[in-house]
């Protein structure tokens, strides 16, 4: 391990759906620690504030308006990303979706939108980096999971099944590419107060109640909340790290 284990200065940070809510909760972490990030995200004006917001860290930030769910676009950013920093050390998948139904409600076209926006979108864009990454010799894959990773959901049967996925899918990457020296590890947030949580408490009757009831921290999380945790994954400290699913809950997991 080197000798500064959380320092990013020099490394190159894609993340996707960094524009808003947890992704730029760690964004902010990874500029922080001196890595120059790539916005990604389908909102060009979000972006472009977003990036505005990182560079005021002292590192470089660039929005790239991204449908992660399209492989060619995908490969695009990537090509963008080479082009523009040449090199490419970090990815987080965080792009995702929720569309909150029953399973005997929920339309084959909207299992697949989120199955795509929240899976297959994190298979593409860890594909399309691999080539980069060891050729650099090393990198690092972070995947935003969620609780749903862990428990069922009467009402997310699609977001539920893309989260265990996510879980399933780092794993493979993790031992996959382990002899590249790219580590891979998943995020489980817990209930995190943001735009997509928001809709949920109005479409969720007594969520608001429940989260604080069964969360030992007693609060809702906030985006910087995964700064730290970002920070660590992506940087030396975590190198003999990979494989994991950690969860950022405030304790709402462990809770019976």
């Amino acid at each position: 391990m080197t000798s500064k284990p959380f320092d990013l200065s020099g490394k190159v940070a894609i993340v996707t759906g960094g524009n808003g809510g947890i992704g730029l909760g760690m964004a902010r972490g990874l500029a922080e620690a001196g890595a120059a990030i790539v916005v990604v995200g389908r909102n060009e004006t979000k972006s472009i504030a977003a990036a505005a917001e990182l560079s005021r860290h002292g590192v470089r930030a660039i929005p790239v308006t991204t449908d992660v769910t399209d492989k060619a676009a995908v490969a695009a950013m990537v090509e963008r990303t080479l082009r523009e920093f040449g090199r490419i050390d970090i990815l987080v998948n965080n792009a995702g979706i929720n569309i909150r139904k029953p399973p005997q409600a929920l339309e084959l076209a909207e299992w697949d939108s989120v199955i795509r926006t929240n899976l297959t979108s994190a298979f593409l864009c860890s594909q399309a980096v691999h080539p980069a990454m060891k050729a650099a010799g090393g990198g690092k894959i972070i995947n935003i999971g969620s609780m749903m990773s862990i428990f069922g959901a009467s009402f997310a049967p699609a977001y539920a099944a893309s989260k265990g996925g996510i879980v399933q899918f780092t794993r493979s990457c993790a031992v996959a590419w382990a002899a590249d020296n790219i580590q891979a590890n998943a995020i489980l947030p817990g209930w995190i107060d943001t735009d997509l949580t928001k809709r949920a408490r109005v479409e969720v009757s007594g969520l608001h109640e429940r989260v604080l009831a069964r969360t030992p921290a007693g609060r809702w999380g906030a985006i910087d909340d995964f700064a730290g945790i970002a920070v660590f994954l992506a940087s030396p400290a975590s190198d003999f790290v990979t494989g994991t699913a950690i969860p950022v809950d405030g304790g709402f997991s462990i809770m019976g």
